[in-house]
This record gives structure tokens, sequence and C-alpha cells, in this order.
């Protein structure tokens, strides 16, 4: 498989843009823990990424773990917000990552002024219903452009990946201490064999989304 590259990142620093942010997301496929969004920011003075990057799924959790510092120091800026399960039962998956975002883009010191987001389907630019609110974080959301693939493709994007990743994986890990009958710390919350068995004889903890209609919701009527 092609390695990423900046090629798409630079064209559209030359469209205009000064600083682009790269952005992508963790957990939405996940029945708990939260949903994460990793940006890195860059100029057109930015070199090539670090070696080694490639979207955080093709990657062991070692090289995850050895490539984030490097990305955190070759990019200009970056940063990781998350949106819990609870907001995901309350508001949404797709709102629920609006908010993730929002969350990372108010904690960067260099604002981009276009973002570069994986997929097809914009999920961080404000519905008119929100924008209406006088919602402040609302003008945190710069332009955004969809490009599918972008993961794989856009080095840029793969390194906001891993860094979503990484972090996202930390939560688990430490949830797991709290709940290991759920084995988070090997599947990080996703729909893995160990994890359907605890959901069903032990029902949901509070990290679970319980809006998903998962296993074991009736037993107990708990909340572990």
């Amino acid at each position: 498989m092609t390695a990423p590259t900046l090629r798409y990142e630079r064209e559209l620093l030359r469209t205009g843009a000064t600083l682009l942010g790269c952005v992508d997301e963790v957990g939405r496929g996940a029945l708990s823990g939260p949903v994460t969004l990793g940006v890195v920011v860059l100029s057109a003075a930015t070199k090539s990424a670090p070696q080694g990057v490639r979207d955080s799924k093709l990657l062991s959790a070692p090289m995850r773990e050895r490539l984030a510092p490097k990305i955190r120091r070759w990019a200009l800026d970056h940063a990781v917000g998350h949106a819990s399960a609870e907001e995901i039962d309350e508001y949404g998956l797709m709102a629920a990552m609006r908010i993730a975002g929002r969350r990372a883009l108010s904690q960067l010191t260099h604002l981009p002024d276009l973002l570069l987001l994986d997929g097809n389907h914009d999920y961080l630019s404000p519905p008119v219903q929100e924008a209406l609110f006088g919602d402040p974080d609302i003008d945190l959301v710069p332009p955004v452009v969809t490009r599918i693939k972008a993961d794989m493709r856009c080095s840029g994007v793969a390194a906001a990946s891993v860094l979503a990743k990484t972090t996202r994986d930390a939560i688990m890990l430490e949830l797991d201490t709290e709940h290991p009958e759920f084995c988070w710390a090997d599947n990080k919350g996703y729909s893995a064999p160990a994890h359907m068995d605890a959901l069903v004889r032990l029902g949901p903890t509070r990290h679970h989304r319980r809006s998903w209609s998962l296993p074991g919701l009736e037993s107990l009527g708990s909340t572990p």
C-alpha cells in the first residue's frame, strides 16, 4: 500500500489557507468509552511527516506509541478532544463527534482557517439550528473540506488518527482498571467476544453507550 503524503494538504495550502487542520476520529463504532477526534495543524512550511506515519488502524500499538511524540514535535500544533458515552446517548453520535471536534479545536494555540476531514460527511460544521443558539464554540469551526480515504492518503490526517487512537486507548486502559471484567485493555471498548459476554452477564456500565441496544441492558437493571 502506498504511504500517505502531504501532497493534498499542500494543494489546499496553496489555495489560500494559511493554516490547515487535519482531523480524524476513533471510537465511532465502539460500544463503550468516548468518541475521540485528533487534529494536527500544518502550514506551508511543514516538512514531511515522521517516517512510518500511517492510518492508526494499520499500525501496531507499539508503533503508534513510538510515533505519537514524534507527531507532536512535528506538527505546528495539535490537540485531541473527546465526547463521552453519556453525551453520545444524549445528543447522538454525529453531534457528539462535533462536540469532540470543538473541544479539540478549543485547545489549539494556532486555530486553522481550513479543516481537512476524513470521509465524505462534514459532521464538524454546526447545523443552522445550533448556530441560532449563539454557542460561542461555533466560531471555532472553520470551513471544512472532506476527502474519502484521507486517513490512507494524507499523512496529516493519518497523524491525527495516531494521536486520537493513542489518547483514547490510554483512557480505555484506565477504565479497564475499574471494570476488568469487560477486557477493555484488549478490546478498547469494541465488540470482542469477552466484552459481549460480560455485557450479557453483568449489564452495561456508565461508560457504555446505552442508546445502542446493547446486550445485557435488561440484566440486573444496574450500572456497575
